[in-house]
């Protein structure tokens, strides 16, 4: 079992998928959040990428971000609801309202390559080595932190998740053919990274465990 974030940086692994590794899981503000936090909307075109337009690392990508994107959600539902900061309230919520609507996108896309769509399963271990996933133990003890620890603990979970998803989304674009997936895949990397920003940022003010 990984050593917890707040107290030992955890290792990221990739997982293989077929014969290709895939490391592949969105802040200034809008008039009513944080810097960097305006998230497009997934691009019209995603949801008609036609069958013969894409490759086993397409299909990697979207099959292993629609979980990581699950379990980032689940993290974001938490922050909004136990947070004390409202910087991570503000996080939460729109770290949730971009990754919803590209679990459907990434959805849509499996489905229309006639692939398999994994089914939301907090507790398959599975998953626990995608980079950046947080075991059954840690998402357990982040649902009994309270108040300021809290929010720390919720902090340095959402960066080390990040940099999953950003190195994710950067073999998608080393790897992938379809447009619109290097396209989202492109969307994760700058939006993610720059909520890490944010929380990076954010940690300096929140009072150490």
């Amino acid at each position: 079992m990984r050593h917890h974030l707040w107290k030992t940086a955890a290792p990221t692994a990739l997982i293989v998928l077929g014969s290709l590794t895939l490391s592949a899981c969105g802040d200034d503000t809008d008039s009513g959040s944080m810097p960097g936090m305006n998230h497009g909307t997934p691009s019209a075109s995603a949801s008609t990428s036609t069958a013969g337009d894409f490759d086993d690392a397409d299909v990697a990508f979207a099959t292993q971000m629609i979980p990581h994107h699950q379990q980032a959600v689940q993290m974001a539902t938490m922050g909004a609801r136990k947070a004390t900061t409202a910087e991570v309230r503000k996080l939460s919520l729109a770290i949730k309202s971009a990754q919803d609507p590209e679990i459907k996108t990434l959805t849509g896309w499996l489905t229309g390559w006639g692939k398999p769509v994994p089914v939301a399963n907090h507790h398959d271990h599975s998953n626990e080595s995608m980079p950046g996933m947080m075991t059954e133990d840690e998402m357990s003890d982040l649902g009994n932190a309270q108040g300021a620890m809290f929010d720390r603990m919720w902090t340095e979970m959402m960066i080390e998740h990040h940099k999953g998803a950003i190195t994710m989304a950067k073999t998608e674009q080393t790897a992938g053919k379809n447009a619109d997936a290097i396209a989202l895949a492109k969307k994760i990397q700058t939006d993610q990274n720059r909520e890490i920003a944010i929380m990076q940022r954010l940690l300096g003010r929140l009072p150490a465990n």
